[in-house]
């Protein structure tokens, strides 16, 4: 991988990963038409391309800790603490006949919510890994197809979700509603925050809080996949490529911060619509040409 290729990926990937279009679609295609890994076998080429996606996301990781970091350490703080005095006071609040659960401050409780919306994708992901990192995963058939999926998905969610719901209003039923939806995104194409998004919108969240909760949902998942890829990226990238993934992954943390700061804002005043039709737009196009033969479904365009 050259300079200009993870200059390239690095962009692609700080502007799709929290911007609900799909972030590994826009990076199967960015690495297709740069030619990276061009003239390996295509099991390894599928694989080492997995494996640079998942490296240069945590340059997202660090943008969304950067970003939320006032709100990661107020959750961690008050997660500690709360159940700390839990574990010490115990025997009286039983002995009040009072709920445990009510101890807990709605930033301990976040912290819960945090850890119940990832136990969805960290088991499915355990289960399918060997799939996920093949072949099968960068077909543009199944991408173009998912484009069109969420985009639909996040029409009906918008049509029908209530949108008044705030982040102090989270509960155990959102946690699991977005936890399962973001499933989702493992399937190439479906996006994680637009995944996301969805579900909080069908659960009733703002769109504001909906991406809001997606980003800190984003932190375990992306860390447990790039911490992941990156032990085996040792063995499957070429030597020579880790100035070149270095590069790529502090370009996609700078393009990554400015992108949840653009979209939260925006979410405030404006609807998901300018991303359902972009995504109906390319899945379409993206099937007419499949359906044409211009591209290759596996292959190179």
């Amino acid at each position: 991988m050259t300079i200009l290729q993870a200059i390239i990926l690095g962009i692609v990937q700080g502007l799709t990963e929290f911007i609900p279009v799909s972030s590994t679609a826009h990076l199967v295609f960015a690495a297709r038409l740069t030619g990276l890994y061009a003239g390996v076998e295509q099991n390894l080429r599928a694989q080492q391309t997995t494996a640079t996606m998942a490296v240069v996301q945590l340059g997202t990781l660090i943008a969304v800790i950067v970003y939320f970091a006032r709100d990661i350490w107020k959750i961690s703080i008050n997660f500690v603490r709360d159940h700390w005095r839990l574990l010490v006071n115990r025997g009286a609040l039983e002995a009040a006949d009072g709920p445990l659960s009510g101890a807990l401050s709605k930033e301990a409780r976040l912290g819960w919510y945090i850890i119940v919306g990832t136990l969805p994708i960290s088991i499915v992901g355990l289960l399918f890994k060997k799939e996920i990192e093949g072949t099968l995963t960068k077909n543009l058939w199944i991408i173009a197809t998912m484009l069109i999926v969420i985009a639909v998905l996040l029409l009906v969610a918008e049509r029908i979700g209530a949108r008044r719901r705030t982040m102090d209003d989270l509960n155990w039923r959102d946690a699991l509603i977005v936890g399962c939806s973001q499933v989702l995104a493992l399937i190439p194409g479906a996006s994680r925050s637009g995944s996301t998004i969805m579900g909080g919108l069908f659960a009733g969240l703002t769109r504001e809080t909906a991406a809001r909760f997606s980003f800190l949902l984003s932190i375990p998942a992306i860390l447990a996949s790039g911490l992941l890829e990156l032990r085996e990226a040792l063995a499957k990238l070429p030597p020579n490529s880790f100035l070149a993934l270095a590069v790529a992954t502090v370009v996609s943390g700078l393009v990554g911060y400015a992108s949840i700061w653009f979209l939260l804002r925006y979410l405030r005043t404006h609807s998901t619509w300018l991303f359902i039709s972009y995504r109906l737009a390319l899945g379409v196009l993206l099937l007419a040409l499949l359906a044409a033969g211009v591209i290759d479904p596996l292959g190179t365009p």
